[in-house]
């Protein structure tokens, strides 16, 4: 084929959450994206379970929380067990109380294949599409394109590409970019999705180290019958993830029998790390999830950083493909999100180590972008106060519900005790007084729910627009 005729816009590597999530929202832009698939179907394993807060305010716009929040289900209470015996119990995550600001108030857990349907499903539903048993083997890229080589030798030419494709990533090898990091813990541990009879499905069943063996965890997965079984081994042993072998070590380390273990859906096996690449962009190809960091699946913050990383990327590609940004826009990428991702393998390590419990950081409802090239706040704001950069809260105002208005893949002004000038008629205006959330002033929300401007009047104000809004 002609190098240099497009196939698509946008190409995405990989299906896993971070690539489907990032061709929803390139589909609801009328981005044309296509997402390769080395495999020939969707991962079919829970790994990936748990949703922090600020994902499912992404779902919010995205257009699938309520069929995440029918998936799945709460994080069930910890059952310790000792000899057969219960004797105690704890919270995975601690608690917190919904709020206006924060409607979404605690981690949900939905299994990873059952997330990938459900994002596949509203890729299609927004006329995007999937292509299985593609695999890239190699890239290269010039003045207006990348060209993803093709296992099978064919080739797909397009204007951007993003590597999803995972911790082993062919496109990051590709492209020489380096990962950087340490081993969280040498122990491997085992991972399986079983069904498992005469068990309760209340509790997250754990059964610590004793008697010369090392801890065994069993966790109903919420809207489904299935339980994940993780169980850690000694550093330099040989895991058996054979179905024999995940009953034998059920039944070894609980009260569990091995012929109750009836059904063994999925295993695999794995060392937790930590690793960050050195950088999150080479001209025009991007990293995102996985193939960016990796983390230890403590405190669920790997896929929550993945998710989010799509959602960061989907608005900029988009307004620089439609026109209405200049190329420099995407530079802003690894800019914003490269510190977030160092951040959250930082803590998701100190939560393995249990140096820290699952608390109000691992929600991510603190993440922001008050230091980036893309956040002018032009207001004398005291300590304490939300300001550009910030996360916008949900709230009401007028009778509009503010998670309602920024909905969708527009920018959105909020125009709290003072007048709103005029804005690009793609650009919604919610007026009404000053908010407790907010204050009085002007802000500007970015597509991705974060405050991108703010002032107390316009001054300023088109200037940016001009720059990084809509045409």
């Amino acid at each position: 084929m002609d190098t240099h005729a497009l196939d698509t816009d946008v190409l995405i590597v990989g299906a896993g959450p971070t690539g489907l999530a990032l061709g929803v929202d390139l589909a609801r832009r009328g981005v044309d994206a296509l997402v390769l698939e080395a495999a020939g179907e969707l991962f079919p394993g829970s790994r990936g379970k748990g949703f922090q807060p600020r994902t499912m305010e992404v779902f919010d716009d995205l257009g699938i929380v309520d069929a995440i929040h029918a998936a799945g289900g709460p994080y069930p209470v910890g059952m310790v067990w000792r000899d057969g015996e219960r004797v105690g119990e704890h919270q995975m995550f601690e608690p917190a109380e919904p709020s206006e600001d924060s409607p979404y108030n605690r981690a949900w857990m939905v299994p990873q294949w059952r997330t990938q349907e459900i994002l596949a499903a509203r890729l299609a539903e927004l006329g995007g599409k999937v292509a299985f048993r593609h695999e890239v083997a190699g890239v290269t890229q010039d003045g207006t394109g990348v060209t993803a080589h093709l296992a099978a030798g064919a080739t797909v030419r397009a204007r951007y590409l993003v590597a999803a494709d995972g911790g082993r990533s062919a496109v990051r090898r590709a492209l020489g970019i380096r990962m950087t990091g340490e081993t969280v813990d040498p122990s491997p541990t085992l991972v399986a999705d079983v069904r498992i009879s005469g068990l309760d499905r209340d509790n997250w069943h754990v059964f610590p180290p004793h008697d010369g063996e090392d801890f065994l965890a069993v966790c109903p997965l919420a809207g489904t019958e299935d339980f994940q079984v993780m169980a850690r081994f000694p550093e330099g042993a040989a895991v058996d993830t054979s179905p024999d072998g995940v009953r034998e070590v059920v039944a070894r380390r609980s009260h569990i029998a091995a012929e109750d273990v009836t059904e063994v859906r999925w295993t695999s096996d794995f060392r937790p790390r930590a690793a960050l690449a050195d950088r999150f962009r080479a001209g025009r190809v991007f990293l995102a999830g996985d193939a960016a960091h990796v983390h230890s699946p403590a405190g669920g913050q790997g896929l929550n950083t993945s998710v989010q990383d799509a959602y960061n990327l989907g608005w900029k590609l988009g307004a620089v493909l439609s026109g209405s940004a200049p190329a420099s826009l995407l530079d802003s990428y690894e800019e914003e999100r490269r510190p977030v991702a160092a951040r959250m393998l930082d803590l998701s390590t100190a939560v393995h180590r249990g140096e820290v419990r699952r608390g109000g950081e691992t929600r991510q409802m603190g993440i922001g972008y008050r230091d980036s090239s893309l956040t002018v706040e032009t207001r004398a704001v005291p300590d304490g106060a939300l300001r550009a950069g910030d996360r916008a809260p949900d709230g009401t105002v007028d009778g509009v519900r503010l998670f309602d208005a920024f909905r969708g893949p527009h920018w959105t002004l909020l125009a709290l005790g003072v007048a709103a000038p005029p804005v690009p008629e793609s650009v919604p205006v919610v007026r009404g007084p000053g908010h407790a959330m907010y204050g009085t002033g002007l802000f500007l929300v970015r597509p991705d729910g974060y405050v991108g401007w703010a002032g107390q009047d316009a001054t300023g104000l088109g200037g940016y627009l001009a720059r990084f809004g809509p045409a």
